[in-house]
C-alpha cells in the first residue's frame, strides 16, 4: 500500500521502518526535519514538508505524536492530515491520547468519508524496534479489516475492542496496571536491598513464579544497577496517568493506587527524573538508603 507516517519519535521511527521493510510505499513527516532525514538514511521512502502533503495519495496514514493538542494540530490543522486525505482513505492514530479526542476525530472523519481507528500501542521502544507491539484498537470492523494486515507489520497482536475511543480506554487500563506493578517491583527491590539479600539472585528465582512479569524480567537488574535510561519516560507516564485519572473521574472508577503512584512519579520529577524511565520509582524509595 501507499502509506504515510506522521511522527517519528522513539516509537514512530521504527514503526514506520517496519512498514517500509514490509514493502509498503512510505512517506514520512516529522516536525523536526532532521529526524525525517535520518529516517530516510535508514529506510526506503520519501519525506513530506507537511502532514497534508504526506497524506496526499495515501491509502492509510499513521500518526504517533505526543498528546491531544499535537494530534489535533497534525490531523485537523490547516496543513493537517485531513486536508490531504482522499475519501475512502484511513487514519490510524497510535498516539496515547484521550478517548474524547478519538471520538472527535472519528466524527470528523465520518463526515468527510474517511475511516478512523484509535490504536494506541504497548511494548515500549524495544517493542517498536522489534516489531512486537500490542495494539489496542477502537473503530469499525470494516475499517479494521483493511488496516489490520498493515498494522501487523509492527505488531505482535492487534485487537478491535469496540467503537472509537475503545482503544484509548484500553490503553488507560494498560497504564493503570503498569503503574501499580512497577511500584510493587520497586518496593520489592528496595526491601531486598534493605534486608541485605543478593537482590539479583532473589529476582532470578521469583521471576519464574507467580510474581513474575515483563517488568520484573526486563527491569529488575537495571533497577539494581541504578540505570534508568530505558524505554518510557516519567514525563510521558504522568501524561498517560493524568488521562486515565481524568477518565475515572468521569466514569466513576476508583483508582486509589493509580492516583498514589502518579504522585510518586511527581516526586521522581522533583528529583530531576523527568526523562528517567518508569522503573525509576525505586530511586524515590532509595533516596535515603545507606549503601
Amino acid at each position: 500500500m501507499k502509506v504515510a507516517f506522521v511522527g517519528l519519535g522513539v516509537m514512530g521511527f521504527p514503526m514506520a521502518g517496519h512498514l517500509a521493510r514490509a514493502g509498503h510505499e512510505v512517506c514520512v513527516y516529522n516536525r523536526t526535519e532532521a529526524r525525517a532525514e535520518k529516517w530516510l538514511e535508514t529506510y526506503p521512502g520519501s519525506r513530506a514538508d507537511t502532514p497534508q502533503a504526506a497524506a496526499q495519495g495515501a491509502e492509510i496514514v499513521f500518526t504517533c505524536v505526543g498528546n491531544d493538542a499535537d494530534l489535533r494540530e497534525v490531523v485537523t490543522g490547516e496543513q493537517g492530515v485531513f486536508a490531504g486525505l482522499a475519501a475512502g482513505a484511513i487514519l490510524v492514530d497510535h498516539t496515547t491520547a484521550s478517548a474524547d479526542v478519538a471520538r472527535e476525530l472519528d466524527a470528523i472523519a465520518a463526515e468527510r468519508g474517511f475511516g478512523f481507528l484509535d490504536a494506541p500501542v504497548s511494548g515500549g521502544q524495544a517493542g517498536a524496534e522489534n516489531g512486537v507491539l500490542s495494539v489496542m484498537v477502537g473503530g469499525s470492523d470494516a475499517v479494521f479489516a483493511i488496516a489490520e494486515p498493515v498494522i501487523d507489520c509492527f505488531a505482535k497482536s492487534s485487537k478491535l475492542l469496540g467503537p472509537a475511543g475503545s482503544g484509548q480506554l484500553a490503553k488507560m487500563v494498560n497504564q493503570i496496571c503498569i503503574a501499580g506493578l512497577v511500584q510493587g517491583l520497586s518496593e520489592g527491590v528496595h526491601f531486598a536491598q534493605q534486608a541485605g539479600l543478593d537482590v539479583a539472585a532473589v529476582f532470578d528465582v521469583i521471576q519464574h513464579g507467580a510474581a513474575g512479569s515483563w517488568q520484573m524480567v526486563n527491569r529488575h537488574q537495571t533497577m539494581i544497577d541504578d540505570e534508568f535510561d530505558f524505554g518510557f519516560a516519567v514525563d510521558w507516564m504522568r501524561k498517560d496517568l493524568d488521562i486515565a485519572l481524568s477518565e475515572a473521574r468521569n466514569n466513576g472508577a476508583q483508582l486509589p493506587v493509580t492516583g498514589l503512584v502518579d504522585q510518586f512519579y511527581a516526586d521522581v520529577q522533583g528529583m530531576g527524573g523527568n526523562r528517567w524511565d518508569t522503573s525509576s520509582l525505586v530511586k524515590r524509595l532509595n533516596r535515603n538508603r545507606q549503601s
